[in-house]
């Protein structure tokens, strides 16, 4: 690490920049700071600093967030928070500014934590950050009121183990899902089993479909999956949430439910040898 005189000898205003906390720099050294921090997804406001002026997406993911805020608990005093998939921390602030005590943000991409944690710095919005992956949550070791799990599933080789590993060990009450949907919207009514000769259900528009994606999508090779409707519903519901409402497209407002089934997520347990992979309902 530099010394404070080797600071010195490159200037006074790069020497206070390098020691001013981000909270006391003026708008220019936030402009050059957000961009040393490469390209950002999330597009903040930073004391009027814009980290992604030029989003393909408009202003995101801000104009995305009012389009289902306000199905969104309002207060969230007392209440725990874990955000997955941070990003660049726009919904870890947000849950912050409605009074949340405790926000957790997990990410595994180390650029994205870095812009997080200088976001949560300069707005002075305290968000505790981790890398992690999605399959590591049994490793926090405790539940949140609140999960946001969003723009994360298609992004995932094991999707369904994922929600299921978030019903087992993180989520204590409300789930805030969001995926990237294609195919169609109807959601149809199915009877629980049908005999092995039935196979006109799986051409229906509205029977649960998960279509994969062998190379990319739109130019990025981490997008794996496109659920339908139907199919997301169908998942969320196999998982053990409860789906309370779907304020706009894309969205899930899920309450921690009761599973009907006796299937869980294939998931080592501290109490066997790393080698051996259970069921939860094997383990007496």
């Amino acid at each position: 690490m530099e010394s404070l005189a080797s600071l010195c000898t490159l200037g006074t205003d790069s020497a206070s920049e390098v020691l001013m906390a981000p909270g006391e720099m003026s708008s220019e050294q936030i402009e050059q700071r957000v961009r040393s921090l490469g390209e950002w997804f999330h597009n903040l406001d930073l004391k009027g600093v814009r980290t992604a002026p030029g989003h393909f997406l408009g202003d995101f993911p801000s104009v995305f967030w009012k389009t289902f805020q306000h199905a969104f608990p309002r207060d969230l005093t007392g209440k725990s928070v874990l955000d997955i998939g941070c990003n660049g921390g726009f919904y870890s602030l947000e849950m912050k500014r409605r009074g949340a005590s405790r926000v957790v943000g997990i990410d595994s991409d180390e650029r994205y934590l870095a812009q997080a944690r200088f976001a949560s710095e300069v707005t002075g919005l305290e968000v505790e950050l981790h890398k992690m992956d999605i399959y590591d949550v049994g490793s926090l070791g405790e539940t949140f009121d609140v999960v946001l799990f969003m723009g994360v599933l298609y992004h995932l080789r094991h999707p369904l183990l994922a929600l299921d590993l978030l019903y087992e060990n993180v989520v204590k009450d409300l789930l805030i899902f969001q995926t990237m949907e294609r195919g169609s919207e109807q959601v149809g009514q199915f009877a629980p089993d049908y005999p092995i000769t039935e196979r006109s259900i799986f051409d229906r528009p509205d029977y649960p479909k998960m279509h994969f994606i062998e190379h990319e999508y739109a130019g990025d090779w981490t997008n794996w999956w496109a659920p339908n409707r139907a199919c997301t519903e169908a998942m969320l519901r196999s998982a053990g949430f409860d789906i309370l409402e779907r304020p706009s497209n894309e969205v899930y407002i899920c309450r921690r439910g009761k599973r009907t089934g006796k299937w869980g997520a294939a998931y080592p347990r501290q109490t066997l040898s790393t080698t051996t992979v259970a069921h939860p309902e094997t383990i007496q």
